[in-house]
């Protein structure tokens, strides 16, 4: 089964210290384990897919609390330097929280024979969560990789993920570890093309 790792909004931005938003220490925290889902994932021959906030000035979202950040076609709104990219990756500028969103990710998904997503990226309880159930929506077998996403807080992060432990859609949409999620995306790597 091929399978494509979503890595959410690990955006320029968010890893500036000068960021109104308070994920840039998670952020930073999850990179090694964030680069070790994405070469387990291109070891076996699947995708990866760095979903990138990607707004206008004056977007509506920045109506609210939200300060402008991740403007289209600015170096704030690419994939972080932090992590290791290669050339076969896709960048996805999106919109709004899901990766799914008025974006052609299900299209792109469906060419390339995915079958099931993996998540990772910030934050847990928006981006990740919004796209994890999108995907599931869209009948894709979902894995949200709880060691490679993070919200502003521990408690934010571990009280999203509890929700979807158990739930009924088991194991149609999981909550996984790395290190076991790693293990399964190498029995289902694929042949190299």
């Amino acid at each position: 089964m091929r399978t494509a790792v979503i890595v959410v909004d690990m955006l320029a931005d968010y890893f500036d210290e000068a960021h109104p938003l308070p994920i840039t220490d998670p952020a930073r925290a999850i990179v090694p384990a964030v680069d070790r889902l994405t070469a387990a994932a291109r070891a076996g021959n699947h995708a990866v897919v760095f979903a990138c906030d990607s707004f206008l000035p004056g977007d509506f979202l920045f109506g609210g609390k939200m300060q402008p950040h991740a403007l289209r076609g600015t170096p704030g709104a690419e994939p972080t330097a932090l992590l290791h990219r290669e050339p076969d990756d896709i960048v996805l500028p999106k919109r709004r929280f899901s990766a799914f969103f008025k974006t052609d990710l299900d299209q792109t998904l469906r060419t390339l024979g995915v079958e099931a997503v993996a998540v990772a990226g910030i934050t847990t309880h928006f981006c990740v969560l919004t796209t994890a159930l999108d995907a599931v929506a869209l009948d894709f077998r979902t894995v949200v990789v709880e060691d490679c996403c993070a919200a502003p807080t521990p408690e934010m992060h571990a009280a999203t993920l509890d929700l979807y432990r158990r739930n009924p859609l088991w194991p149609l949409l999981r909550v996984e570890r790395l290190d076991d999620y790693r293990s399964e995306l190498s029995e289902q790597g694929q042949p190299q093309e």
